[in-house]
């Protein structure tokens, strides 16, 4: 019987660490862009992370033939009107790195107290089979936003972000204790379920 691949719309290893360790123990060959010599450019400009996420991955789905995974997610603060929300990768401007979207996030919360430093983490994935099936799972986590970075771990904003139950950055959790906490774990528990229903074969 053939494998099943699925390919992962998405060149950030960060993002493909954690997703391809949450579906680690499916029967799948997980396929990332490098597998593929690049993915067709997709203008992520939808104004949900919900919306990004599904018009990836059927976009990419269409152009390869490949069932697709895409996720769309980012930070959401509350006193900040719910910035830096679908802008999160871009949020210091075009071609911003991590380490300018946390200082440009820190400027804006400074002298902030602890209640007006709630913040949110959102994810949306789809999943695109061939034949113009979309999928959609959402998954977030709450915390609060620290007053400097934590921790050596994670990616994006993830020094920021305070997992309250334990007082720790995301980055500063262990790999595997993250997962199962986060926005992007819960959401990925929701698609290996949904994976083992309509994708691989009973028994």
């Amino acid at each position: 019987m053939t494998m099943k691949r699925l390919l992962l719309a998405t060149g950030y290893r960060g993002k493909i660490k954690e997703i391809t360790a949450l579906l680690a123990t499916l029967p799948l060959e997980v396929l990332t862009p490098a597998d593929l010599g690049g993915l067709p450019a997709v203008n992520e400009d939808q104004e949900t992370f919900a919306g990004n996420a599904a018009k990836k991955a059927y976009r990419v789905s269409r152009a390869t033939g490949e069932i697709t995974l895409a996720d769309d997610s980012g930070l959401e603060v509350e006193a900040l009107g719910g910035l830096p929300g679908v802008r999160s990768a871009r949020f210091a401007g075009p071609g911003a790195d991590d380490a300018a979207n946390n200082r440009l996030l820190l400027k804006l919360l400074a002298g902030r107290p602890p209640r007006e430093r709630r913040a949110r983490f959102r994810c949306a994935i789809a999943l695109s089979v061939p034949g113009d099936k979309i999928y959609l799972v959402r998954g977030d986590c709450p915390g609060r936003i620290a007053e400097e970075p934590r921790g050596d771990g994670g990616f994006g904003y993830d020094p920021l972000f305070i997992y309250e139950p334990v007082g720790l950055t995301f980055a500063q959790l262990d790999p595997g204790f993250k997962n199962r906490v986060s926005h992007r774990g819960r959401a990925l528990r929701q698609v290996y379920r949904l994976i083992k229903t309509i994708l691989l074969p009973a028994g």
